[in-house]
C-alpha cells in the first residue's frame, strides 16, 4: 500500500492536495470547562491513537480501562444532543468534538472525560478545532477508508427528513424552518472541505430560546447553559451581546451538529445530503438505515485509482497539517 500512498499524496487532483493517510495527533492535549447539561465542571485529555484504532472515549472516573468507541452502534440518546455508552459507561454531548475531528480529517484518537459529558466551551467546534491544532496533527502510514454513495436513501420522520444522493464529492444541504422573526427559513448548501469548515461551520454556536432554555433549567436540563456557550433568542433579539458570528449562524451550527454526527459512521463520505428540519434522532436513523443497507455505498479501495482520476469522486479536501489559528 505505501506505493498508492506514494502515488497519490500530494499530487493535485481538481485543485487540491489529496488527504489519504489517516491522521492522529503529535501529542496530548486537554481542557477544563462546564457540561451544557450538567453544569459541572468536566475535564478532557486527548492522546494520540494508532492506525485503524478509530475514536475512542473513556469514562475515567468509572472505568479508565474501557473504551466506548465512537460509533453510530453505541448511541443510546439522542435528546438534545448526542450521547453514547457501552457497558455502564456513557458520555453525552459528544458531536461538537466529533465534528472537530471529522473537520480537521482526525481518524484515530483517544478521549479520556471524567464526567457524564464533554464540555461545552462556547457552543461551537472552534475552540476544539484551535486545541487540536496546536497539539499537531499526525500523517499516519495506513491509507484512509472512504464510503462512496451509489444510491440514493431518504429516512423522514413527519416533515423532517434526511436524503443522501450519489455525488463525486461531500455537499450538505440543509434547510431549517423556525416561527420567529430572526430566524424564519434558512438554507445552506455547504461543500466540504476543512479550510472551509473552519471558516465556515466551525464557529456557529448552538442556540435556543429564551422561554424553551427556562423551561428546561425548570426540569432540570441545560444547567450549564448560558450567554457564553450559546446564542440565546427572546420574542425578538438576540440576547448575547455579540450578536451573532454569521448572519445564518442557526442554520450553519445545524449541519455543524450533522457533520458531528456524521463522524459516527467511521469514515469519510461522498455524496450529497439533503437535510430539512432534522436532528440527532432523525440523524442516526439515517445512519443506521444507511449502514445497513449495502447495496447504497461501497469502500473505496486505494488499491484502484481510476475512479478519482477520472474524476468520477473527489477526495475531500481536508487541510494542511501544519498548525494554523481560527
Amino acid at each position: 500500500m505505501a506505493h498508492i500512498l506514494k502515488e497519490l499524496d500530494g499530487k493535485d487532483w481538481g485543485g487540491s492536495r489529496l488527504n489519504i493517510g489517516q491522521r492522529t495527533l503529535k501529542r496530548e492535549v486537554g481542557c477544563t470547562g462546564i457540561g451544557l447539561h450538567s453544569g459541572k465542571e468536566v475535564s478532557i485529555k486527548i492522546r494520540p491513537a494508532p492506525s485503524n484504532f478509530g475514536i475512542c472515549f473513556v469514562r475515567e472516573d468509572i472505568d479508565p480501562s474501557f473504551y466506548i468507541k465512537a460509533d453510530f452502534k453505541n448511541v443510546i440518546d439522542t435528546k438534545l444532543s448526542t450521547t453514547i455508552g457501552s457497558n455502564g459507561c456513557k458520555v453525552g454531548t459528544i458531536e461538537h468534538l466529533m465534528a472537530a475531528f471529522y473537520g480537521l480529517g482526525i481518524d484515530n484518537a483517544i478521549v479520556y472525560v471524567n464526567g457524564p459529558e464533554l464540555p461545552a466551551m462556547d457552543g461551537s467546534s472552534a475552540p476544539y478545532v484551535l486545541m487540536l491544532k496546536e497539539a499537531g496533527i499526525k500523517e499516519q502510514e495506513e491509507p484512509k477508508r472512504f464510503i462512496v454513495i451509489k444510491k440514493g436513501i431518504k429516512a423522514k420522520d413527519g416533515d423532517r427528513s434526511v436524503e443522501i444522493r450519489p455525488c463525486k464529492e461531500l455537499r450538505i444541504l440543509y434547510e431549517i424552518e423556525f416561527d420567529h422573526p430572526l430566524i424564519r427559513r434558512q438554507r445552506l448548501e455547504f461543500h466540504f472541505s476543512g479550510n472551509d469548515f473552519i471558516q465556515e461551520i466551525s464557529r456557529a454556536r448552538t442556540f435556543g430560546f429564551l422561554s424553551e432554555v427556562e423551561e428546561m433549567w425548570k426540569n432540570g436540563l441545560a444547567r450549564g447553559g448560558s450567554l457564553d456557550n450559546a446564542v440565546v433568542i427572546d420574542e425578538f433579539r438576540i440576547l448575547n451581546e455579540d450578536g451573532l458570528r454569521y448572519r445564518d449562524e442557526f442554520v450553519r451550527h445545524k449541519i455543524l451538529d450533522f457533520i458531528g454526527d456524521l463522524a459516527l459512521i467511521g469514515a469519510p463520505i461522498i455524496g450529497r445530503f439533503i437535510v430539512k428540519k432534522s436532528g440527532h434522532y432523525l440523524n442516526q436513523q439515517m445512519l443506521k438505515r444507511l449502514m445497513n443497507n449495502r447495496r447504497c455505498w461501497k469502500y473505496l479501495e486505494l488499491n484502484n485509482l481510476k475512479e478519482i482520476k477520472r474524476g468520477i469522486v473527489e477526495i475531500p479536501s481536508i487541510g494542511k497539517l501544519e498548525p494554523s489559528y481560527i
